[in-house]
């Protein structure tokens, strides 16, 4: 299993377990800005069989050596191409081979196209969703790829007992925060004093901010502005808390889910919780929020401040992955069928150099593989020695930490200078 994040680590973890739970696990985590470090994949506490850090030219150096039936890609849309490209020279000549499986980590609701076409030619394509699933199919068939590789089934971290009131502990609202939606640091002060206010006025209930990384790690997006930094000045009442850890253990003690546009909605819906998709910020599609439309689930602080307790559409839920009752079975029929066939065709990307002549060499190139899917030489990896290790390590680990300063301080400072 190759993952770039915490996040997709997550879905790719699972989504392998979900393809059979007893199967060995070994990930391949891609080196770069997001690469999960040892806190957060604990925090995840999902298991592997190895674990092993590496470049994608790496990865394919070595992926003849790896013994495995399935690989599950769970990373960036052109990574995903990348490694297609690169698995199909690896694998080129060989009478056999494992069958490669990708999709999406959460809600698609922007560069559908683009993120589509980029995992196009991988044997399994799925859609966590009826309506990805119709969504997707209309954009191969659309440009003449085969759309028989996507397969419906549901986000794997779904789960978790149902929802019951619990007298016996406070009301509990938590709110779900989000790396990228909304970016900009107004709106998060506006979300965050909501939610130090919501607090204030219901002193009864527990209110707990769900935090997805801390200061200086990152997940699948880039978090310019940390909310543990901003609500240092708004001196939350004692009733607010600030947490970290497992969304599904968190979700346990949880009455009212409340976000902008979280994955941490469908957990939620899909145990019976309320939950609050925020209109504060309007309804629009840099935020993601739009996806609910139909859900039922639209509300404000001011609304919940009043009590209101959104309750879902069951029609939409089921038509969002949310309320499906075995939702891998075709997932695990269809690897079934193609592990069972007696030879698998090559992989076939819907980007070639023959489709896509000046787009398809700088995905590439990105990932240091020529146009054919070969490691650029000069970029292969070789095993480095003891001193060699501990001088990347320390050039790697150095440059994240110059990278993540850049991004958190020195971005916003020149941004806010250029406003003068």
């Amino acid at each position: 299993m190759v993952a770039d994040s915490d996040t997709r680590w997550k879905w790719g973890a699972l989504t392998a377990r979900r393809i059979d739970p007893e199967a060995r696990l070994d990930a391949r985590l891609l080196r770069g800005r997001a690469t999960p470090t040892p806190r957060q994949l604990a925090e995840l506490g999902i298991p592997a069989d190895s674990m092993v850090e590496a470049t994608a030219a790496e990865i394919l150096a070595g992926v003849n050596e790896e013994n495995c039936d399935v690989v599950v890609v769970s990373c960036v849309g052109g990574t995903v191409q990348a490694l297609l490209h690169g698995f199909n020279r690896a694998w080129e000549g060989r009478g056999s081979r494992p069958v490669v499986v990708t999709g999406y980590v959460g809600v698609v609701y922007e560069k559908l196209a683009d993120g589509l076409l980029l995992r196009a030619g991988a044997d399994v394509v799925l859609a966590n969703s009826a309506d990805d699933a119709q969504r997707f199919t209309a954009v191969y068939e659309g440009v003449g790829h085969p759309a028989d590789a996507i397969v419906e089934t549901a986000l794997p971290f779904l789960g978790g007992e149902p929802h019951r009131p619990d007298d016996t502990r406070p009301f509990t609202v938590t709110f779900a925060v989000q790396p990228s939606a909304p970016e900009g640091r107004a709106d998060r002060m506006h979300l965050l004093r909501r939610t130090v206010e919501h607090a204030r006025r219901h002193p009864e209930r527990a209110v707990l901010v769900k935090l997805r990384s801390k200061p200086g790690e990152h997940t699948t997006h880039i978090e310019e502005h940390p909310y543990q930094k901003l609500v240092a000045g708004l001196n939350p009442p004692d009733n607010l808390s600030l947490v970290y850890g497992n969304m599904a253990e968190v979700l346990d003690r949880t009455d009212l889910l409340v976000t902008v546009s979280s994955t941490a909605a469908l957990e939620a819906l899909h145990r019976g919780i309320p939950t609050a998709v925020l209109t504060d910020l309007g309804i629009r599609e840099t935020l993601g929020n739009h996806h609910f439309l139909g859900s039922g689930c639209y509300a404000s602080w001011d609304e919940l401040d009043d009590g209101h307790l959104p309750q879902a559409d069951p029609g939409w839920t089921a038509a969002h992955g949310v309320a499906s009752t075995d939702p891998y079975a075709a997932l695990r029929t269809r690897v079934r069928s193609l592990l069972d066939a007696p030879e698998l065709p090559r992989l076939a990307p819907y980007y070639t150099a023959r489709t896509a002549p000046g787009y398809l060499p700088g995905v590439l190139a990105r990932h240091g593989l020529d146009i054919k899917g070969k490691p650029v030489a000069g970029l292969a990896p070789a095993e480095p020695g003891p001193l060699r290790r501990a001088v990347r390590d320390l050039v790697r680990n150095s440059a994240r930490t110059a990278y993540r300063q850049g991004v958190q301080r020195v971005a916003p400072t020149i941004r806010r200078l250029g406003q003068l």
